[in-house]
C-alpha cells in the first residue's frame, strides 16, 4: 500500500462527534507510552500528525485521521498509565469500549505491546474485548530495536502465551526507530481495507 495523503479528520469523545460511518477503519489500540503515536506517524510517513508526548496518557480523545480518502486509521486513547485518577481512567475505558461496540465499519483494531515485557492484565483485558467484539487477530510487539533477536522469538512466545493467541494470530514485531515491520503492517491494513478505490499496492 502507498499512502500518498494522510490528514487528521476528527478529535472526538462521544459518538455523536465521530466522523460518518462511509469507510472503512483500522483502530490501534495500546498501554500508554507504548510507542503507538511514534508507529502511526512511521506508517503514515509524517513526522507530527499523531502527537509523540513526553508525558503517557496524554491522548485522552479518539482521534480519525483518514488516509488516500478511502479509510482511516483510528488512534484510541492510550490506557494503563498510573499517574491519572480511577475516575479518568475509567472514562477511558468507556470511551474505547463505546467505539468498539457500536461502530458498524470498524474492521480490526491492531493491538500494541511492549515486546520487552510480558502483557499486563490491562493488555490482556484489552484482548479479550477485542476477541468479545471479533476484533481481535493482530498484536505489534514495539520495541522491537531494543532487545536481541534471540530474545524476539522468545518473547513473541510469552506475548502469544499471555494473550491467549490462536495460530491464525499476528505477531509482528516493529520499531519506529529501526522501521521494522512497517512493511507487514501497511500489508495487513491493505488487506482489511482491500476493495477501497485508491488503495492500490506499490
Amino acid at each position: 500500500m502507498k499512502i500518498k495523503k494522510a490528514e487528521l479528520k476528527a478529535v472526538a469523545v462521544k459518538p455523536a462527534q465521530y466522523p460518518e460511518d462511509t469507510m472503512p477503519e483500522v483502530a490501534f489500540a495500546g498501554r500508554s507510552n507504548v510507542g503507538k503515536s511514534s508507529l502511526i506517524n512511521l506508517l503514515l510517513n509524517r513526522k507530527k500528525l499523531a502527537r509523540v508526548s513526553g508525558n503517557p496518557g496524554k491522548t485522552r480523545t479518539i482521534n480519525f485521521y483518514e488516509i488516500n480518502d478511502v479509510f482511516r486509521i483510528v488512534d484510541l486513547p492510550g490506557y494503563g498509565y498510573a499517574k491519572v485518577s480511577k475516575s479518568v481512567t475509567e472514562s477511558w475505558g468507556q470511551m474505547i469500549e463505546t467505539y468498539l461496540a457500536g461502530r458498524q465499519n470498524l474492521r480490526k483494531v491492531i493491538q500494541l505491546v511492549d515486546i520487552r515485557h510480558a502483557p499486563t492484565a490491562q493488555d490482556i483485558q484489552m484482548y479479550e474485548w477485542l476477541r468479545h467484539y471479533e476484533l481481535d487477530g493482530v498484536v505489534a510487539a514495539t520495541k522491537a530495536d531494543k532487545i536481541s533477536r534471540n530474545e524476539m522469538q522468545k518473547n513473541i512466545s510469552v506475548i502469544r502465551k499471555t494473550l491467549a493467541l490462536s495460530d491464525d494470530d499476528l505477531v509482528i514485531p516493529v520499531s519506529a526507530l529501526k522501521r521494522t515491520g512497517t512493511e507487514q503492517l501497511l500489508e495487513v491494513l491493505e488487506l482489511l481495507v482491500d476493495g477501497a478505490p485508491g488503495n492500490e499496492a506499490e
